[in-house]
């Protein structure tokens, strides 16, 4: 046997890169079509806006039940993304807060503002955007009330 053409021997060498390479681009093939299929691509770029909001918060009285009557939070966007009104909520520690005067349109932009009454003293306001393509919520702002 000759050791010095085993040595120059590499005919195996080509194939077994070429198998190695149609494995690789096979795997990855396979995963990007599974996450097409499945849909987890369309939830990547379905992510929260970015928007700021300044809460005004108004308190006028008691009422006896720790807030007036006619206390009030003015909502105000301050800048960022432009917002569909349809997509964004307004709640406190106890529910649902009344909206007195709504966005002015359909899009929130910058400068619009809103009015929601009964807010009690200490309660907590969040502006949660829903997700119109799958239903998750995001808090992408909030404010206390004055006690």
């Amino acid at each position: 046997m000759q050791l010095k053409t085993l040595l120059t021997e590499d005919r195996a060498v080509s194939p077994v890169i070429g198998v190695i390479l149609m494995v690789a681009i096979t795997v990855i093939l396979a995963a990007v079509i599974g996450t097409f299929v499945l849909g987890l691509g369309d939830q990547v770029s379905d992510s929260a806006p970015q928007a700021s909001f300044s809460f005004e918060f108004s308190d006028t009285g008691d009422d006896g039940f720790g807030g007036g009557a006619d206390d009030y939070v003015n909502l105000t966007h301050e800048g960022g993304e432009t917002l569909e009104a349809a997509d964004i909520d307004v709640d406190g520690d106890a529910g649902d807060v009344n909206q007195s005067s709504p966005f002015p349109n359909a899009t929130i932009s910058a400068g619009d503002t809103a009015n929601y009454n009964e807010v009690d003293a200490g309660e907590t306001i969040r502006v949660v955007w829903t997700n119109p393509n799958g239903g998750s919520t995001n808090t992408i702002a909030r404010a206390t009330a004055p006690q």
